[in-house]
């Protein structure tokens, strides 16, 4: 009997798939970019967008929500007696494209090929949100237990009203379990629930060591510039092997040891022959477990205006990643306290704060996770993996301190070559059909 359920609730899934499809690449259509202004009204009108569809959907209790940032989308289907409610969640604002030359096909327009669906927001998220719109669809509108959907719209610049939105609305949010779509998977064919993250530290550094640019000829040797002092600065970072030499940050390991060999990592990330990976201990260590440091982003002359001149000023945006474990507060202290104390030739140095995430751990635990566990293995046939991810979704976090009695699922659509934030963003369609089918089943298995 179970299994015959399964399968009408499987064919049901399957049967909403090609509109869902359809809705998809038009979300994709809108570049909802929440980190740059001349986006604001595509953000706005993805959300309005949503609205109208869960509308379609046959539920009239949605509207549009806001606490002093981006829009997001809350909507209720109320529960059946005795049954459970879940929240769904994605994000359907996007990054910024980069250089769009470099694409192979233009961002925003969703396009098949080879099995996959390319476009900005295919993977991360918009593919999550129209899984959450399939699992409902299935049930006609009408699933068994009760379901919220929270679909945010700055997830990519830090949710930072996420906090204040969810305590505004805390009571209609209430759940017993927080589905949350916008991890990864292991791989292609095999789904995981993600169960640690690590955060993430902005921290924007400048080093100045004059008033003006001098002539580098007459006074070079003798007056530092400050461009290399900042790259000095930089490189006491690491230690000679890559690690993170900044003192005071949490390190640790990962519960999940899942080999991760160097042939899958060099092929995944494209790293050219010859380059050595950095850093000791396990793959899955350094990746989730372990903090990180990048330089990400320098402010200094380019090279194509660039004189016989000392530079007086530079910048850098250093990301830091936060392990399991640690605080943004300890992070960033430690962060500041090393920039401080190892700029070279008493150069000034200032040290301002861009964003900042907390790292999660996300237990595997209890009935609904059991239940989960069993609707991901009928629908990939094959059973889940429990994984870390180097990558910070602070907005778990948040979820877990407002609701720290329900059951967070931290789920995906994502797979490693989906190229999330990168050039040629796509989503595996076969992979996306099997999260909708899992999540459908979740919901039904739920209710029984």
């Amino acid at each position: 009997m179970s299994s015959d359920r399964d399968q009408d609730v499987i064919d049901a899934v399957y049967g909403v798939l090609p509109t869902t499809l359809d809705d998809l690449r038009d979300l994709v259509a809108i570049p909802s970019v929440s980190s740059q202004a001349e986006h604001a009204g595509d953000v706005v009108r993805v959300a309005d967008t949503l609205v109208g569809l869960v509308k379609l959907i046959g539920w009239d209790d949605v509207r549009v929500i806001e606490a002093g940032g981006k829009p997001a989308v809350l909507a209720h289907w109320p529960a059946p007696e005795g049954k459970p409610t879940v929240c769904l969640y994605s994000h359907y604002d996007v990054q910024p494209t980069g250089d769009r030359d470099l694409w192979s096909t233009e961002p925003f327009v969703a396009v098949e090929r080879d099995g996959r669906l390319y476009g900005r927001g295919t993977a991360d998220d918009k593919g999550g949100v129209a899984v959450h719109l399939a699992a409902v669809r299935a049930f006609g509108g009408k699933p068994p237990v009760g379901v919220t959907l929270l679909l945010e719209g700055e997830e990519e610049i830090g949710s930072p009203s996420l906090d204040a939105l969810l305590k505004a609305n805390q009571d209609e949010l209430e759940a017993d379990a927080y589905v949350i779509a916008d991890c990864g998977n292991w791989e292609v064919g095999q789904p995981a629930f993600t169960t640690s993250l690590r955060g993430v530290a902005d921290c924007i550094v400048e080093v100045r060591t004059l008033t003006h640019p001098v002539h580098s000829g007459e006074y070079g040797g003798v007056v530092p510039d400050a461009l290399t002092a900042l790259c000095r600065l930089l490189a006491t970072l690491h230690d000679d092997k890559g690690n993170v030499a900044i003192e005071g940050l949490v390190s640790g390991h990962a519960a999940e040891q899942l080999d991760y060999p160097e042939e899958r990592l060099r092929a995944e990330t494209g790293l050219l022959p010859g380059v050595q990976f950095i850093g000791d201990d396990s793959a899955v260590d350094r990746m989730w477990a372990k903090p990180s440091v990048s330089v990400i982003g320098l402010d200094t002359t380019p090279i194509k205006i660039s004189s016989n001149v000392l530079i007086p000023a530079a910048r850098a945006r250093i990301s830091l990643r936060i392990a399991p474990g640690d605080t943004t507060q300890n992070a960033v202290e430690k962060l500041v306290a090393h920039l401080e104390s190892h700029v070279p030739w008493g150069a000034r140095v200032s040290c301002s704060n861009a964003e900042a995430g907390a790292p999660s751990i996300v237990p595997f635990e209890g009935p609904i996770a059991e239940q989960a566990k069993q609707a991901f293995t009928r629908a990939w046939g094959v059973e889940p993996v429990l994984t870390g991810t180097g990558g910070s979704i602070g907005m778990i976090s948040s979820f877990q301190e407002a609701f720290p009695e329900a059951t967070v699922l931290c789920t995906a659509v994502a797979d490693p070559d989906c190229r999330m934030h990168g050039i040629d963003e796509s989503l595996h369609l076969g992979d996306w059909r099997k999260a909708a089918v899992s999540e459908a089943l979740l919901l039904d298995r739920l209710a029984r």
